[in-house]
């Protein structure tokens, strides 16, 4: 057996497995600040705090909901993963996201972090595909920031 098939044998039973969630971080106005600056979107309502409070319904700046979705590997990094040892892994790739969508924005200063459920796991030849709802929850709000299908792939030697 293959080192991907075997480890494909020890991934598919997390299938459904809620991995908890991850510790708060806040996002702040500089971060906002400095993401608009890479990205080169500099909307008034990420920022502008005097005019995004008085011509806004957010009451304040609000985060890119890119710069949410950015903060996943983050949001994630402390969330425990009790993956079984693996052999002949080579590497593990962001692959991708099956969906995303922004449902909440969060605003200048607040906390999030990131609850991971194991969606699928999926054998790619020599790789596995591990798709994971994210959500980014935001403290003290009921909505979430944002919900996300996040795939990662792990490359295995042949």
């Amino acid at each position: 057996m293959s080192n991907a098939a075997a480890a494909y044998e020890l991934l598919k039973a997390t299938e459904g497995n809620d991995e908890g969630s991850g510790e708060w971080f806040q996002i702040t106005q500089d971060q906002i600040d400095q993401f608009a600056d890479c990205t080169i979107d500099h909307q008034f309502i990420h920022i502008d705090p005097e005019r995004a409070t008085t011509e806004t319904p957010f009451g304040g700046t609000i985060a890119h909901g890119f710069l949410t979705l950015s903060m996943l590997t983050h949001l994630t990094s402390s969330i425990s993963s009790d993956l079984p040892p693996m052999n002949g892994v080579l590497m593990g790739i962001n692959y991708g996201f099956d969906k995303v969508r922004f449902i909440n924005p969060v605003n200048s200063g607040k906390r999030v972090r990131g609850r991971s459920v194991v969606k699928s796991v999926e054998l790619k030849g020599s790789a596995i595909n591990s798709t994971r709802t994210i959500t980014v929850e935001i403290e003290g709000v009921e909505k979430p920031a944002l919900v996300a299908e996040w795939i990662g792939r792990i490359v295995f030697d042949s």
